[in-house]
C-alpha cells in the first residue's frame, strides 16, 4: 500500500508500517534460511521414519517372536513409534527459534523493527506451528503406509479407514504442532538456549522418569497428566483399556494447556523484560 499519510511533522508512507503479514513473512524467511533449521527439520522428519525399520524387523521375525509379542504388535502404533525421536529434534528447535536470536543479539533488530512485542511471538508461533504440522503430517503419513505395506507381510496391516488409524496419524502432527508451541513459549521465558532445551528436557522427558519411583497408585494417578503422556494420548492405537490414561482427546486437552501456560508465561516475560 502506498498511500501518503499527512501528519504535523511531514508525510509518513504507509508502506512501511508493520503488520502481522510482514511479520510472518519475516519470520517465515529467518526460519527457513538457517542451515539448522532444515537439518532438524529432517532430523525430525528421518526420525519419524523409525517405524518402518521396526516393522521391517518384526515381520522378518515373524515366526520367532513369542505368542505375547505377536498378539500386542500393533502396526497402528508402529507407524509413529518415530515420535519419541522426533520430538526432540522439533522441541530443540521450537527453543531456538525465540532463544536463539538472544543469544545472537538479533532480538535487538526484531523489536527495534516491531516495538509490539507480543505480534513478534504470534508471528513466531504461527510460522513454526504451520511449518511443524505440515511436516509432520506428511511424516507420518508416509510411515504410516509403509508400515501397512511391509505389515501386510503377515496380514498385520490397517486401512486408514480402521477405528482410531487416521486419528493417529494426524494426532501424531497435532501432537508435534503443540510440543513446537510450547517449546517457543519456553524458549521466551528463559531467553538461553542452554537454558531453554534443559527445561524442555526436564518437563518432557526427566519428570516421567521420576513420576516412576513414586508408589504404583499414585504413578499411576499422575503419571497420565504429565505433558509427554498426555499429549501422545492422541497418537496412541491401543492401551486405554487401562483407566488411569486419558482419552485422545481428553490428553491432547491437557497438553494444549501445557502449551498455553508456557507460551503465557513466556509473553509476560517478553513485555516485561528488556531485550
Amino acid at each position: 500500500m502506498s498511500t501518503a499519510i499527512t501528519a504535523d511533522h511531514g508525510v509518513v508512507e504507509a508502506r512501511g508500517r508493520v503488520t502481522q503479514g510482514r511479520l510472518l513473512r519475516s519470520e517465515w524467511t529467518k526460519l527457513w534460511s538457517l542451515r539448522s533449521t532444515r537439518w532438524s527439520l529432517l532430523a525430525a522428519f528421518v526420525a519419524m521414519g523409525a517405524g518402518i525399520v521396526s516393522a521391517a524387523v518384526s515381520m522378518s521375525q515373524w515366526s520367532h517372536l513369542s505368542a505375547h509379542e505377536r498378539a500386542t504388535f500393533d502396526s497402528v502404533d508402529t507407524a509413529v513409534i518415530g515420535l519419541n525421536g522426533a520430538q526432540l529434534a522439533i522441541g530443540v528447535l521450537g527453543i531456538l527459534v525465540v532463544a536463539g536470536e538472544y543469544s545472537t543479539g538479533t532480538i535487538h533488530a526484531t523489536l527495534m523493527a516491531a516495538p509490539r512485542r507480543l505480534p513478534v511471538l504470534w508471528a513466531k508461533i504461527g510460522v513454526f506451528a504451520a511449518a511443524t504440522f505440515v511436516l509432520m503430517l506428511l511424516a507420518s503419513a508416509i510411515s504410516f503406509f509403509a508400515v501397512q505395506l511391509i505389515a501386510g507381510a503377515h496380514h498385520q496391516q490397517h486401512a486408514i479407514t480402521d477405528p482410531g488409524a487416521l486419528r493417529v496419524v494426524v494426532g501424531a502432527a497435532l501432537f508435534m504442532t503443540v510440543l513446537g508451541v510450547m517449546t517457543i513459549g519456553m524458549g521466551a521465558l528463559v531467553r538461553s538456549s542452554a537454558g531453554g532445551i534443559a527445561l524442555f528436557v526436564g518437563v518432557l522427558l526427566i519428570v516421567r522418569l521420576l513420576v516412576k519411583f513414586l508408589p504404583a497408585s499414585v504413578a499411576d494417578s499422575v503419571i497420565a497428566y504429565l505433558p509427554a503422556y498426555a499429549g501422545t494420548a492422541v497418537a496412541t492405537h491401543t492401551q486405554f483399556e487401562q483407566a488411569h490414561h486419558l482419552s485422545p482427546w481428553g490428553g491432547l486437552a491437557v497438553f494444549c494447556g501445557y502449551a498455553a501456560l508456557a507460551v503465557v508465561a513466556g509473553a509476560v516475560v517478553l513485555m516485561r523484560r528488556d531485550a
